[in-house]
């Protein structure tokens, strides 16, 4: 099966367990979701693909679930709950990268065969965690604003996709432009860092218009908290 088919599934699936989420627990399993979405991301980020004859990051997706969870929180249960949820995501972000910091700092035992993966995974240099963690609160933080502001100005529900999209496509501009100036300017030339970063922003543009859908399910199912 090619990467393109299995990408499609992949959001698919990332999507459908965050709806499962919701209607299972409510409003504090989107709260979960969000600091497990923060974790998976960057644990994913690590592992690159080809796609569509671009290279790019498999982190992208769930990263994306963790922007329509806040739109979910922010439509039915108000900004106050959505920047919790924000919060809540950057203090887990925060906490997995000084814990799995700590434990590499640990001498591997003489018969260890985990240090190098750990390593790989969680060995990131300073400017990649603090883009991770700066373009995350400043994105996720906007978004919830941008959609509050949008629900005001187009507050009917055939606008719900104005409101989704509008809020998510600009706030993920924002983050992959924090993300790729922090911890990519000057490492790579500039045409580099330029291609990155378009290709970055176009796969979350579309994982952004591919969770229009799921968030009209959402938005019928009951209020739970």
């Amino acid at each position: 099966m090619s990467n393109e088919i299995l990408w499609i599934l992949f959001a698919i699936i990332n999507f459908g367990l965050l709806l499962g989420v919701y209607r299972m627990f409510g409003k504090p399993g989107l709260f979960v979701w969000i600091g497990m979405s923060t974790v998976l991301a960057n644990i994913q980020v690590v592992k690159t693909i080809e796609m569509f004859g671009l290279n790019a990051t498999l982190g992208n997706i769930v990263y994306g679930t963790a922007f329509l969870a806040t739109d979910i929180l922010n439509e039915k249960y108000g900004t106050k709950e959505a920047r919790k949820a924000v919060w809540m995501g950057f203090s887990t972000l925060v906490i997995l990268t000084i814990i799995m910091q700590s434990a590499l700092l640990f001498n591997p035992g003489e018969n260890d065969i985990a240090q190098p993966a750990l390593e790989t995974l969680f060995g990131l240099v300073p400017r990649i965690a603090i883009g991770s963690m700066v373009a995350y609160i400043v994105s996720q933080y906007f978004d919830v604003w941008l959609y509050a502001k949008l629900k005001h100005l187009f507050s009917s529900d055939r606008s719900l996709w104005i409101r989704n999209n509008g809020s998510t496509m600009v706030s993920q501009l924002l983050d992959t432009s924090i993300f790729c100036f922090i911890a990519f300017i000057g490492v790579y030339p500039f045409e580099v860092w330029l291609e990155i970063f378009i290709t970055t922003y176009v796969i979350k543009f579309i994982v952004a218009a591919m969770d229009t859908p799921f968030f009209y399910i959402a938005k019928k199912m009951p209020h739970s908290n």
